[in-house]
């Protein structure tokens, strides 16, 4: 499979890189897991447990012809739709550190894996 470009929009602004489906693919699978780790988060919150376990952070990093990472924090959010997530991309060039909103990193991920076929 050949890499094409994925585009993230930002909060102002998007990015776009060459990335490969299969880099997409693991990319969903760790968001997944953060989706999960939110919702646990959520679920002890609204129900008024006073034993919150927290949650590890996710901490996505690929190496292609740009440098990715997703980092992100699921115990200091609310809802799994209120959460941002820190993301970087860079290359020997330039760099870009930015929070993205992670439903729409999610919507964007799912979209380009749509297309990818």
């Amino acid at each position: 499979m050949s890499a094409s470009n994925l585009t993230l929009n930002l909060v102002e602004g998007s990015v776009s890189f060459s990335f490969s489906p299969q880099a997409a693919q693991e990319l969903k699978v760790a968001l997944d897991q953060l989706m999960n780790s939110l919702k646990a988060v959520a679920t002890k919150t609204s129900s008024g447990s006073n034993k919150v376990i927290p949650q590890r952070p996710i901490e996505y990093r690929y190496t292609g012809e740009v440098f990715l990472e997703i980092f992100c924090n699921p115990n200091i959010w609310a809802t799994p739709f209120a959460a941002k997530v820190l993301l970087t991309v860079r290359d020997d060039r330039i760099r870009l550190s930015t929070e993205a909103e992670l439903t729409r990193v999610i919507e964007d991920v799912n979209f380009y894996l749509e297309q990818a076929g």
